[in-house]
C-alpha cells in the first residue's frame, strides 16, 4: 500500500489551511507534520540580495500547489550544482509551505469498498505540507556576480523547472527589483 495518494490529487490549490499553534489549547490540527525544508536560504549570506549583479528566477504561471518534499528535492539537486560548480552565490527559496494537506483514510484491497463507504468529503489526517503559487509568484532565487555562469544558472533552473509540477517562466539577466520585473514580464 503506497504511503501517500499521487499529488496530482492535491495539485489544486484550496483554501489555505493553515491553522496551527505551538499552544496546546489553540493547536486545531493535532500532530501536523514539520515542514520539510529546513534550508531557505543558502550560500553567501552576509551579502544583500540587492548587492548581486546578476539573478536567476524561477516564476510561476499558474496557480498551483507544491508539496514540501518536492521543493526539498529541488533544493538538494541545486545545492549539489551550485556548490560544485558556481561556489559564489545566494540561493533563496521565496515561499514557505504553509497549508496543511489533509487526507481521509482509504482501505485498499478485498472488501475495500464495504469498508470505505460512509464519511463524503470527510475532513482528513494531517499528512504533509504543500506551498500555494500564485502567477507572477517567485519560487526561487540565485544571485550571483559572475557572467560567464549566465547559461549554467539557465541550466539549473531548468533542472528545477523539471521537478517541479506546474508551467514556470525561467529569467536569468540582470538583477532589477522584483516588483519591476513581474511587471515588466507581463506575468
Amino acid at each position: 500500500m503506497a504511503r501517500y495518494r499521487p499529488w496530482g490529487v492535491h495539485r489544486e490549490i484550496e483554501r489555505p489551511y493553515t491553522r496551527f499553534s505551538y499552544s496546546k489549547k489553540l493547536n486545531f490540527i493535532p500532530g501536523a507534520p514539520e515542514s520539510k525544508v529546513r534550508i531557505f536560504v543558502y550560500g553567501v549570506k552576509q551579502k544583500n540580495p540587492k548587492d548581486w549583479k546578476y539573478v536567476g528566477h524561477l516564476i510561476a504561471l499558474e496557480n498551483i500547489q507544491i508539496s514540501d518534499s518536492s521543493i526539498e528535492a529541488v533544493r538538494i539537486n541545486l545545492n549539489k550544482y551550485l556548490e560544485k560548480e558556481i561556489r559564489d552565490f545566494l540561493f533563496v527559496i521565496k515561499g514557505y509551505p504553509h497549508h496543511v494537506v489533509r487526507e481521509h483514510a482509504i482501505a485498499y484491497g478485498a472488501g475495500a469498498d464495504r469498508i470505505s463507504q460512509g464519511m463524503r468529503l470527510s475532513f482528513g489526517k494531517p499528512v504533509r505540507r504543500a506551498m500555494q503559487l500564485y502567477p507572477g509568484k517567485i519560487v526561487l532565487s540565485i544571485y550571483f556576480d559572475n557572467p560567464n555562469f549566465v547559461e549554467n544558472i539557465k541550466k539549473y533552473l531548468r533542472i528545477a523547472k523539471c521537478k517541479l509540477s506546474g508551467n514556470y517562466f525561467i529569467y536569468v539577466g540582470e538583477n532589477i527589483d522584483e516588483k519591476e520585473l513581474i511587471k515588466k514580464l507581463g506575468i
